[in-house]
Formats: C-alpha cells, sequence, structure tokens
C-alpha cells in the first residue's frame, strides 16, 4: 500500500496532497505524474523511463492510457518507484469515444512499441499520415489524424456548413449527456479499488464541465458532429454569437449539474481532486479572451459548478488555462477554482514569485515545477535540478503547491533529464538505474 519510496515521510500520499490543498504545512512536496491528463508524459517517455529504472521486466509494453496525446500509463510500480502522489481514476471513454480496455499492441512512428485499446483502429493515408475513428467506427469519417512521423494525433474538422437561420444551440449540446448506470458503476468501482487498496490522493476528471475546451469543440468522439465544430469560428463566435455560446454552456450546465451529483453519490468524498475545466484561454504571450469577457461568458458557469460542489462533496476544483494566463487568474479565484494547472511559467507573465506573491494562499498551484519547452527537453540534468528545486522553494513559500511539470513531458525529453527532476524531489533513482 505504500506509495513513496521515502521511508522518513511521516504522511501518507493522500495526507499530503490533502494537507497542499488545504494550505497546511507538508513533511514534503507532494508530487503528481500521470494524475491528469495534463500532468502525464508521452508514451515514449514512459517506456524509456521505465527502461532505465530496470521496470520494462521482459519487454513488456507500455499502454497508452489517452491516444489523443499518446499518454502513457503512469503503472504501480513506477509510481512507487519515483515516490509519485496522485493516482487518475479513468473515465469510461477517452477523447476519441471509446474504452482504454482490450489492449492490443501497436508500433509508433518512433519505434516504440506499445498498447492501444481494442477499438483504436486506424488506417493510413497514401502519403503516410495514421487517421484515427470516432468510437473505433471505421464506417464514421475519421476524427483524428497522427501526421506522419509524428507523436500525436489532430482533431480533423468535421465543421458542415453553417446556416445561420438553422443554427441551433442544442446541436453543440449534443456533446454531453446523462451519466449511464454502468459508467457510474465504473466510477463506483475505480474509486473504491483505488481508495482501498492504495493511500494516494485520487484525482479525475469531470465529464462535460469545461466550457468552451478548444480540444472538445471538433467532438471526435461523436460520428457525424453538428453545430459550431471549427475551432476559428468557435473563437469567432464568442464575439459574433456571445448569446449562442451562453445557450450552450446554459444547456451544459444543467447536464452537468445532474451528474455531478450522480458521480457525486457513486465515488463520494474517494476523491481529491477534480480537473473541473481545461479551457485554454491564453496563449503565450497574449489571452484569447479580456478579463472582462471571462467574467461575462465563462465565470457564471464555472462558479455553479464550483458552488455545488463545494455545497455537497469535499473534492478540490482544478481550473486548467495554459499560456500567459496571469489577468485571468482573479477570475478563476472569483469563479471558486480550487487549483490552477498547469502554471505556464514561461508564458507573459507568469513568473512563480510574481504568482506566489499576489496569488499564493487563495489558489494552489498544480503544476510550474519544471518548464517542458526549453529546460526539460534542451537542457542539461544540471540546469533541470537547479530549476526544479527553485521551483519547489517558491512555490511552496505559501504552502499550496503539487509539484508538476508545466503539462505534460513531451516525446524525445532525455531520459537523464527526468531522472535529474525526480532526483532534485529527492528520489535516489540514481542507484535504482545501477541495479
Amino acid at each position: 500500500m505504500s506509495s513513496t519510496s521515502d521511508n522518513s515521510s511521516t504522511m501518507t500520499s493522500r495526507q499530503r496532497v490533502l494537507s497542499a490543498l488545504s494550505y497546511e504545512q507538508v513533511d514534503r512536496a507532494a508530487v503528481d505524474l500521470g494524475g491528469t491528463l495534463g500532468t502525464g508524459a508521452h508514451v515514449s517517455v514512459i517506456a524509456n523511463l521505465r527502461r532505465a529504472l530496470g521496470l520494462d521486466k521482459g519487454g513488456a509494453r507500455v499502454k497508452v492510457v489517452e491516444p489523443y496525446q499518446m499518454l502513457g500509463e503512469v503503472a504501480a510500480d513506477l509510481r512507487e518507484t519515483l515516490g509519485i502522489d496522485t493516482v487518475n481514476l479513468p473515465g469510461p471513454r477517452n477523447h476519441f469515444g471509446f474504452a482504454d480496455a482490450d489492449f492490443k499492441p501497436w508500433r509508433t512512428f518512433d519505434g516504440t512499441d506499445v498498447l492501444v485499446g481494442g477499438k483504436f483502429n486506424t488506417t493510413p493515408e497514401p502519403n503516410g499520415d495514421v487517421l484515427q475513428y470516432p468510437q473505433g467506427d471505421k464506417l464514421a469519417p475519421p476524427s483524428g489524424r497522427m501526421p506522419r512521423g509524428g507523436y500525436y494525433f489532430d482533431d480533423i474538422i468535421r465543421q458542415e456548413p453553417i446556416d445561420e437561420a438553422k443554427l441551433d444551440p442544442a446541436d453543440n449540446i449534443e456533446d454531453f449527456a446523462i451519466v449511464s448506470e454502468e459508467d457510474l458503476k465504473l466510477y463506483e468501482e475505480r474509486a473504491r479499488d483505488l481508495y482501498d487498496n492504495t493511500d494516494l490522493a485520487i484525482t479525475t476528471g469531470l465529464p462535460g464541465t469545461s466550457f468552451g475546451d478548444i480540444a472538445l469543440v471538433p467532438a471526435a468522439f461523436l460520428k457525424h458532429p453538428k453545430g459550431i465544430r471549427d475551432i476559428e469560428e468557435w473563437y469567432i463566435s464568442t464575439i459574433s454569437r456571445t448569446e449562442y455560446i451562453k445557450e450552450v454552456f446554459a444547456g451544459q450546465a444543467q447536464i452537468a449539474i445532474k451528474n455531478l451529483d450522480r458521480i457525486h453519490q457513486a465515488v463520494g468524498d474517494k476523491l481529491c481532486a477534480v480537473w473541473l475545466d481545461g479551457t485554454d484561454l491564453a496563449a503565450q504571450n497574449t489571452l484569447f479572451c479580456s478579463p472582462d469577457m471571462y467574467r461575462e461568458l465563462y465565470l457564471p458557469f464555472s462558479r455553479k459548478l464550483n458552488d455545488w460542489i463545494h455545497t455537497h462533496t469535499k473534492w478540490k476544483t482544478m481550473k486548467h488555462c495554459c499560456g500567459g494566463c496571469e489577468p485571468l487568474i482573479e477570475g478563476f479565484i472569483d469563479a471558486g477554482f480550487d487549483i490552477l494547472n498547469p502554471v505556464q511559467t514561461s508564458a507573459k507573465g507568469m513568473d512563480p514569485q510574481l504568482l506566489v506573491d499576489k496569488y499564493g494562499g487563495r489558489i494552489v498551484f498544480w503544476g510550474g515545477g519544471a518548464d517542458t519547452q526549453q529546460t526539460l527537453p534542451f537542457g542539461e540534468p544540471d540546469q533541470v535540478r537547479r530549476q526544479v528545486a527553485e521551483r519547489v522553494q517558491i512555490f511552496s513559500a505559501k504552502k499550496g503547491f503539487v509539484f508538476s511539470t508545466v503539462h505534460n513531458i513531451q516525446c524525445n525529453t532525455p531520459t537523464e533529464n527526468v531522472l535529474a527532476m525526480f532526483e532534485a524531489l529527492g528520489r535516489d533513482v540514481d542507484s535504482k538505474c545501477k541495479e
């Protein structure tokens, strides 16, 4: 049941994360890898890491647990070795609308032998690209494409011609539905297993709670999506069709509240944190919407969900927003979010010390621990160690901090740099690599 290799620890992983989320003193920084779909690592990174740590006994393949981003499974033995404090409770279906189950072999373009879900059905294009299908159904138009030599799938935009006279918010609400009894049973069983058989902090993403998440707008999980499905058109519509978007969000929020109630009845307070909203509202050097627009268009609906959760559960809620989102953070706090992720410290206005000075003690920083754009993929191990040590010190100053990298660890990140990151966190990975 142990979840950490540090025998001197006085807290369990679950206690450590819960304390961090409550701005209480912890025995060491809580560490996440794979607890959410934005804090994991590309499957090739996980495979290389397992190989370096001597965990790939018999050349076992790593499971792809999220095919859109091609995330690798952070299995129990890897969590144990690295002292990870979190574990993800997976939802019933992935980005393409099928279960990550009934695994079968597949090989990535970089030659990594992996396991993918049984409905991970692909076909090659004449130019070498690979197509992916919604719900694994090859009779439907493909909804994902991995370019030849690539590492990830891109959504295929399947926008039908827009007739303004017939544009109906119900078409965009089609994505959202009441959670089935079968899915509730899965949530219940998986939550009970993780709660009873680990001492880890359980995290999960909740269905239909992200308002305008651009990764979900194309609806790669639907066979024939209707409504506004083009990414550019969606962003334009937040200005040109604001009332339409508000109607979509209102309908979505009604369904989400019902699902929150049903899921809470199934899993209770076994969850420590929930990924409530993954909508990116900022780029590297600018915003996608102004603070005023955030408060008008997004905040009321997010607050409704946060209020329900904080009234009826003990869950802490996570707002994911990449880029230079600093001008929006006050709005995130007012919307009721407890946690900010991924804390993209390389973006405009996202200096760690500034963030802690301005918002520390009011929102938990879950991320920011190592830069996945420059330092981790392109720096030297000593640079990684220095950055990690510095970030832990800064972000821990007002307590509320969970260490993770800035979004997922990307493909081609040197294994020695990933190991250096965990060395800086006090893990004895060097001796394990020599075993």
